[in-house]
């Protein structure tokens, strides 16, 4: 069952349930990406904001801050903050990667172009760090500011490891980290502080968070390569469009790493050199499942989940909590 069409799936759930916080959100990220002297602005920004994304990060904000038993409203502030932050980064993402489609649309730098993109990406930045200051927690402030500046470093890690075939999997792990990861954590971690719960439930939230992120990632990029099965047919989209862009993702970085002589040559040639012809992209499946990578990525990132669903142990007895241990099977069900 795929991402788009499971029934009942745990982020619709706790959609519905977090329905008028998350109306707030949205009405709160439009008011805040207007702009008195720059029209362009709102335009670049209302494109990807309003593009049909799964706001998963601010959900994760206000679920945090709900099963916390928060009553007030600047989870609403923080969660708007999240998805400010995460839009800037996919501005910028767009632009560094030349990519040209983003959620089924055209990205901003395609029907504007880069420069727009960059400094729309800033001012997005530049919102956040606004909102983020208001509810007035210094702690909060720590940590947002702390995750933007680490996703921020996992993208210039990414940049300079890209297409270096000597990357290893520890480096691999910190790019994911930064570039995914610290804001999942981020997110939940806010809903905590906000709510003033003791530090244990603050830190239950963080590695939850972290958790997530990490086997989202992890997934994200599994089903690049068409899932465990390694077919597009069982994930219902093209594949391979990483090994295309010459990305280092872990299912690689292990076949690299086990590879003889004649295999490592044929990665220095296509993913080193980008040398790519026809049959290439089979060649490379073939190898990731004769080393079984495909498999033992699914696997490091079940690790991932049941990480992060032990934490839950540490939170709250609420139906939120019920919704995030679903949320986390899900994650990496579609990977089977």
């Amino acid at each position: 069952m795929s991402l788009d069409t499971a029934i009942a799936k745990p982020h619709d759930r706790l959609r519905e349930i977090l329905s008028d916080d998350l109306e707030q959100v949205n009405r709160l990220i439009r008011d805040r990406m207007a702009s008195r002297h720059a029209p362009r602005i709102p335009e670049v920004t209302a494109h990807l904001v309003e593009a049909g994304g799964k706001r998963i990060r601010p959900i994760l904000t206000l679920a945090s801050a709900r099963l916390c038993g928060y009553a007030g409203d600047d989870h609403v502030k923080l969660a708007a903050t999240v998805e400010f932050i995460h839009t800037a980064t996919l501005l910028h993402d767009d632009v560094v990667d030349e990519s040209g489609q983003r959620r089924g649309r055209p990205t901003a730098n395609l029907l504007w172009d880069n420069k727009s993109s960059v400094l729309v990406g800033d001012y997005l930045f530049a919102r956040a760090f606004q909102l983020m200051v208001e509810p007035g927690n210094l702690r909060v402030l720590s940590i947002l500011s702390n995750a933007a500046a680490t996703i921020a470093e996992g993208e210039v890690l990414q940049l300079t490891a890209a297409t270096n075939i000597e990357t290893t999997e520890a480096t691999y792990l910190q790019v994911i980290r930064g570039k995914t990861a610290a804001l999942f954590e981020a997110a939940c971690e806010v809903g905590g502080m906000i709510a003033r719960r003791d530090e244990a439930v603050v830190r239950a939230l963080a590695i939850y968070g972290d958790g997530l992120g990490m086997a989202f990632q992890m997934a994200d990029d599994l089903l690049d390569w068409g899932g465990v099965s390694g077919e597009a047919d069982a994930i219902g989209k093209n594949i391979g469009d990483d090994f295309r862009e010459r990305k280092l993702t872990l299912p690689v970085i292990r076949a690299i790493a086990a590879a003889d002589a004649t295999e490592r040559a044929f990665w220095a040639r296509t993913i080193g050199k980008g040398q790519q012809g026809d049959g290439d992209l089979g060649e490379a499946l073939r190898l990731l499942r004769a080393h079984d990578t495909l498999a033992q990525t699914r696997d490091a990132a079940n690790a991932h989940i049941a990480s992060a669903k032990a934490a839950l142990a540490a939170l709250p007895d609420h139906p939120i909590r019920e919704m995030l241990a679903d949320l986390a099977d899900y994650v990496v069900e579609r990977l089977n």
